[in-house]
């Protein structure tokens, strides 16, 4: 080769170094790109779009054309530093080439377009899929030879091919793609996609309302009382007995009572017949809620009693009980209003109805109390007690001091908490606790 092709080979081997850049660099943004923002820009019309998803789709046929490019690259390349290096005369040329060459490929064919690429990942692979197109269409004949000759060393070696392991992701992988998702979902979006995931975990006991707490109808009061109720419920459903619980006649929607009462035609034994026309439901305890959302879905149902083993009532859930723990607590004003049951007295005291139960009082006060035992804030701070407390009693757990206000028909009504200055929240089912 004669000394005036010397600036040929050198813009060569500089078309070469672009070309690994071009490598690395597409290489890393196919890799990263958001694979479902490039699906929506392709089901919107984008060309570009479509022909990169496709490309996504058979990852081996562009990684394999890849993989020729950058190999031939690197390969010429090398020969052409080293003819170059030859041509000075110089003793350690050939070495020095090497190194410099190593140098302007790790910096300028590597680190520089991989760090773009991971900054731009789809304007880069966009870019770069008409290019790939062509690349896999040239490159098809070699790899197909290659692929070949591969698979059959792997066979003369004794290797067995596999099929591709399956894609599914288990309940806490799917749990650390959402919490790792950052900035591509929204907090509160982030938090009802892992509250979901938690259905699973969580049972009809850990939410339901205790039987004590259940709002109801007993037909042996009063004509009087009964209409007294009827006016002041808040409930648009409510359960019909004769003296207990447990002997439920039915379920008395107050749509159909006020449709009664303005015919005037409401009575007792109206009421009775109104309720029979709605047959409670009952479910087992321990149910998970995704399951009983199920159930609820396909009997169309919006409330169920829990039973325990015996067919005694332990508590109600209903359908909004379990929404709840999807979206949060139903209020008019989420920024101000953080439970039902809770209400802030002053910064970092709050008086809280015993009768909550322990995940709504953790999940509202962002707190740790332990759930593994009771369900309610009543049934831990009796656990703990030991005794039936009087109205001044006062009890720690872990970091949180409670104060018992209220207490009647053997429970504890209400009580003041506040956090223990310095102590940090224990570990999860853990507790510390001191009268």
């Amino acid at each position: 080769m004669t000394a005036s092709s010397t600036p040929l080979l050198l813009l060569t081997l500089l078309g070469l170094v672009l070309v690994i850049a071009f490598s690395s660099g597409t290489e890393v943004a196919m890799l990263s790109v958001n694979r479902y923002r490039i699906r929506h820009r392709a089901e919107a019309g984008n060309g570009t779009a479509r022909l990169l998803e496709r490309l996504l789709r058979k990852p081996g046929d562009w990684l394999g054309a890849n993989l020729v490019i950058v190999a031939a690259a690197n390969v010429f390349a090398s020969a052409i530093a080293t003819l170059l290096a030859e041509r000075t005369g110089y003793r350690y040329a050939v070495p020095g080439a090497g190194v410099l060459l190593t140098l302007i490929v790790i910096v300028f064919g590597e680190l520089t377009p991989k760090i773009f690429a991971t900054a731009h990942p789809e304007a880069a692979a966009l870019g770069s899929a008409r290019i790939y197109r062509v690349l896999v269409f040239l490159a098809r004949p070699l790899l197909t030879v290659t692929n070949g000759m591969a698979y059959g060393l792997l066979r003369v070696s004794g290797a067995v091919r596999r099929a591709p392991a399956g894609q599914q992701l288990n309940t806490e992988e799917l749990r650390a793609v959402v919490a790792e998702a950052g900035s591509l979902i929204p907090a509160r979006h982030r938090q009802m996609l892992l509250s979901i995931l938690d259905l699973g975990q969580i049972t009809v006991d850990d939410i339901m309302i205790p039987r004590q707490e259940i709002a109801g109808i007993d037909v042996t009061e009063s004509w009087e009382d009964i209409l007294e109720q009827l006016r002041r419920t808040p409930h648009t459903r409510l359960p019909v007995y004769e003296g207990e619980l447990d002997n439920l006649v039915g379920l008395l929607h107050m749509k159909r009572v006020a449709h009664e009462l303005v015919r005037g035609s409401l009575s007792k034994e109206r009421l009775i017949e109104l309720s029979r026309g709605r047959q409670p439901y009952f479910i087992p305890e321990g149910t998970a809620l995704n399951v009983q959302l199920a159930h609820f879905q396909r009997n169309r149902r919006r409330l169920a009693f829990v039973v325990n083993e015996y067919g005694d009532i332990e508590g109600l859930v209903t359908l909004e009980d379990i929404l709840e723990e999807i979206v949060g607590e139903f209020t008019t004003d989420p920024a101000t209003v953080l439970h039902k049951d809770i209400y802030a007295e002053k910064a970092g005291v709050f008086i809280i109805n015993a009768s909550a139960t322990l995940r709504a009082v953790n999940r509202a006060l962002q707190w740790r109390l332990p759930t593994g035992g009771p369900k309610t804030l009543n049934g831990l701070l009796l656990e703990r007690l030991e005794t039936f407390p009087a109205p001044g009693t006062v009890l720690s757990v872990g970091p949180y001091q409670f104060e018992v206000l209220q207490v009647a028909d053997n429970a504890i009504r209400t009580v003041r908490v506040r956090s223990v200055a310095g102590a940090a929240p224990p570990p999860p089912g853990k507790v510390e606790e001191s009268r």
